[in-house]
């Protein structure tokens, strides 16, 4: 039997689904979900993921602090989230079905291992009867299907060890799920080829556990249905499937070209970042060059000297890494030299949760330098926007001379979704100029050139190469005289040239779009949201608004300027919300900033929000507001 056989079953459209993979680390979950998420986005539907990594890199098999999970959405139209519950759950093991049954919908359909539920397992999952037997699972529909002892029996023939056998049981659970939601197996068995190749044994076992679990869905009398999204009607175009963090090298790479100047990368590997780094490795061709450094400080440190020589300089991190990049920053700042710091947050303090999502880091972006060190910070708010955001990131940079903070997270960096491909005609030009000539005239008729002479528009200094021809200065992290760049310890001087830097920052408020509001025009709640949870409050605001309540939406990408008509559109609302994945960092800024009377609606459970509970939550505002 074949994925072209004629189906032995009736097929149901469904308009979307929410599936949930579930297993040890070593199950495989991320890769399963991975492919099937691929196949979805050839397929034509929209979709939205979300990857749920253990905290600990080994933690102890079989255990619920072992779980790797994998949720995607597909749908036959457009959607923000990866779902509030699951339709479906995928779980590999007793410790997987303990840990996420909570996260399935009542009624809900439950695809279990039924191999792997042993009194060793079930023990270890810290159940003290076996839940396929005892009522647990009476309110879903639950199929108990012998993932690993099937698997085992498809490859026997192979050749293949019992261990690379039992590893394959991901592409048997695959071939399933494919099987149910009529994806098709092509593009999987193409990837299975290009990844396992050279391994003919391992290449074998896997498309061999790929077509058994399709020939179980079709042979197997378990299963009423087959089910099919359609694809849905998205803007025409070149789509492609991207992650947060892809994007946004993506993003570096356009930057770079865009300003005709080579792109360096300075970095230490750290989870969630290091993906940019392994990214923008396979651009060379590009002009991209790529350093991992020893440690946090080496990396900031060489892409600063990067930008002193004319490149388009940047460092990736995440919490832990912006604190010890902080001195630096700070000498970014003092020399005045375009400088990118990308830092993909996570779950702290300290160590934290180094796997799960968190935007606890804003306070630290706008104030985490010693002295006056103001700087912009621009904030992603979905998986694709991560391109743009890279792009914006870069052409502040390049135009004001100073360091820009770039804030995504761990949601955004590891989560997918469709993404139509720009029209590079449509890309801003963002070239900048270098000096060649000296700047300044002296009293004697000697022509000189000023490091710290500014654009009267912009307040940016003039920035020459090293070693061009007569254009010998001096610039360094001790305070420098207005306009010439010699040390200089006066007082007056000191405080012009504070004042100066947060001048040319504050300024940028009037090269930034202005912020837009989405919603009801008459509405007296305002949901004033940042970066990744865009997607759950436009999903949440839909509902609220389908129900005939009147509600509006705002999005800050620029948070440090703010748009200057912030404050303006803040002032017309009555109540203003603020969801924030912290425990109200924003709220707190525009509380002081504009005597907002706006409050927090926090989550640091190291997931995101789901749009039901911000859609209970902004009822109840409205309920108050209207009582």
């Amino acid at each position: 039997m074949t994925e072209t056989a004629q189906p032995a079953r009736p097929l149901q459209r469904l308009d979307h689904v929410v599936i949930r993979f579930a297993g040890d680390s070593g199950d495989g979950m991320q890769l399963t979900g991975d492919r099937f998420t691929s196949a979805s986005a050839l397929f034509g539907n929209d979709l939205a993921t979300l990857p749920d990594f253990p905290a600990e890199i080994r933690a102890p098999a079989g255990t619920v602090h072992g779980v790797s999970a994998f949720q995607v959405h597909i749908s036959d139209h457009d959607i923000h989230t990866p779902g509030d519950a699951a339709n479906v759950l995928v779980a590999m093991n007793p410790a997987a079905l303990r840990s996420e049954l909570h996260l399935v919908e009542p009624g809900g359909t439950i695809l279990v291992n039924v191999d792997t539920f042993d009194e060793r397992n079930l023990k270890k999952a810290g159940y003290s009867s076996n839940p396929l037997e005892d009522g647990t699972l009476a309110g879903y529909t639950v199929y108990e299907v012998p993932m690993t002892s099937m698997t085992v029996e498809a490859v026997a023939d192979l050749g293949v060890k019992p261990r690379d056998a039992d590893r394959s049981k991901n592409f048997f659970a695959l071939g399933l799920l494919s099987w149910m939601y009529s994806r098709p197996l092509e593009p999987t068995r193409r990837w299975v080829e290009a990844r396992f190749g050279r391994n003919e044994k391992v290449l074998a076992a896997n498309q061999a556990a790929l077509q058994a679990g399709w020939n179980f869905g079709e042979t197997a009398e378990l299963f009423e249905h087959r089910f099919e999204v359609a694809p849905a009607t998205l803007e025409p175009g070149t789509y492609t499937s991207v992650t947060g963090n892809t994007a946004l090298a993506w993003g570096l790479v356009a930057a770079s070209q865009l300003a005709d100047m080579p792109l360096f990368l300075g970095s230490y590997p750290i989870t969630p970042a290091s993906d940019i780094l392994h990214e923008l490795s396979k651009h060379k061709r590009f002009g991209v060059r790529t350093f991992q450094a020893e440690d946090e400080i080496a990396g900031i440190g060489a892409a600063l000297g990067a930008a002193y020589g004319g490149h388009l300089g940047v460092t990736t991190t995440s919490g832990p890494g912006l604190s010890l990049k902080a001195e630096t920053l700070g000498l970014a700042v003092s020399l005045e030299l375009p400088l990118l710091v990308v830092d993909i947050q996570r779950g702290g303090p300290s160590t934290g949760l180094p796997t799960k999502t968190e935007a606890a880091d804003l306070l630290q972006a706008l104030y985490g330098r010693h002295g006056e060190a103001p700087l912009p910070v621009v904030a992603a708010y979905s998986p694709s926007h991560c391109f743009f955001a890279a792009i914006e990131a870069a052409r502040i940079a390049l135009k004001y001379r100073t360091p820009v903070i770039l804030l995504s997270d761990g949601y955004l960096a590891n989560g997918a979704e469709p993404w139509r491909l720009p029209d590079v005609a449509d890309l801003p030009d963002i070239r900048t100029t270098f000096a060649t000539e000296p700047n300044h005239l002296a009293e004697d008729g000697t022509a000189e050139f000023w490091p710290y002479k500014r654009d009267p528009d912009t307040l940016a200094r003039d920035w020459a190469i090293p070693g061009t021809p007569g254009l010998m200065h001096r610039i360094g992290g001790i305070e420098k005289q207005d306009g010439r760049g010699d040390i200089s310890y006066e007082p007056a001087n000191h405080e012009r040239m504070v004042h100066l830097r947060a001048a040319k920052i504050a300024g940028i408020a009037d090269d930034i779009p202005p912020v837009t509001v989405d919603g009801d025009d008459d509405a007296d709640l305002l949901v004033l949201g940042w970066g990744s949870t865009w997607g759950s409050i436009s999903a949440a605001v839909e509902r609220v608004r389908a129900r005939g309540r009147r509600i509006a939406r705002a999005h800050l990408v620029h948070l440090s300027p703010f748009p200057a008509n912030l404050g303006e559109v803040l002032g017309r609302y009555r109540k203003v919300l603020v969801p924030e994945m912290n425990l109200g960092q924003l709220t707190r800024l525009v509380r002081a900033e504009f005597l907002v009377d706006a409050e927090v609606v926090s989550k640091v459970q190291g997931v995101p929000f789901t749009a039901g509970e911000l859609e209970r939550r902004f009822l109840a505002a409205l309920d108050e507001l209207e009582a």
